[in-house]
């Protein structure tokens, strides 16, 4: 297994984890022993066909889905071991969450979107919209905290989805292809905010794409098939591999 975070603790370790649903054509696996660690300041991209499991496995991680057997640590909390109000004071607090859709609200403002998880905190507005905007501005988007979504580009949405993912401060960012509405362009600049974010922050990434661009942005690659872990090293070790 690659180790890019030598030396710092684990933020991630899934133990033996299997997941199956209930169909009407009886139980149908999607995650079969699957044992993964995951050191704080890693960036990971997870790749594999459709059905392979990541996306089950990436909602396991953001403790918005449950294994039916095997252990998921996060932060050193037993998850399985945790009731709902716990699990969700944990997901809120550690992790941000990307994803392909924007998920904006259409008829508010972009600082209002990007404050809207402190919102639930019951955060002082003041203290929330000073937040909101610092974090536009780190995004590049400090000249249009007062737009609407749908006066931006599709970037820069996500930029503001990125922001939003910041503003309570998590450790860990979970991004489900986030540049999968995005052109070529626009997805290197989003995933260059990554890196930054990863580099200098220490923010630890993890992210679901089916692009060789976008996961060479990684320094580690986790390839998923038929919902078992087929390959885990550095990413340019995998991509070379792939187009040997």
């Amino acid at each position: 297994m690659a180790d890019g975070g030598l030396g710092r603790d684990p933020v991630v370790v899934v133990d033996h984890l299997f997941k199956q649903y209930e169909t009407a054509a009886g139980p149908q696996p999607v995650l079969r022993d699957v044992c993964l660690s995951i050191r704080s300041g890693e960036f990971v991209a997870l790749m594999g066909p459709s059905g392979s499991g990541k996306s089950t496995f990436m909602n396991i991680l953001g403790c918005l889905d449950t294994p039916t057997s095997g252990t998921y640590f996060l932060d050193g909390n037993d998850t399985g071991r945790l009731d709902t109000d716990r699990l969700a004071q944990l997901r809120n607090r550690f992790i941000g969450f990307v994803f392909q859709g924007f998920n904006l609200l259409p008829r508010v403002s972009l600082a209002e979107n990007v404050a809207l998880p402190l919102v639930y905190g019951r955060v002082p507005r003041r203290q929330r919209n000073g937040r909101a905007r610092d974090l536009l501005a780190r995004v590049g988007l400090e000249k249009y905290v007062d737009y609407l979504p749908n006066q931006i580009s599709g970037g820069q949405q996500q930029r503001v989805a990125i922001a939003r993912a910041l503003v309570n401060e998590p450790q860990l960012i979970l991004a489900d292809e986030p540049t999968g509405n995005l052109d070529t362009a626009t997805s290197h600049e989003i995933m260059e905010l990554f890196a930054t974010l990863n580099a200098h922050e220490g923010i630890t990434v993890i992210l679901v794409t089916h692009e060789s661009d976008v996961a060479k942005f990684a320094q580690r690659l986790v390839r998923f098939q038929d919902g078992r872990v087929q390959a885990d090293a550095p990413t340019a070790t995998l991509l070379e591999e792939a187009h040997a």
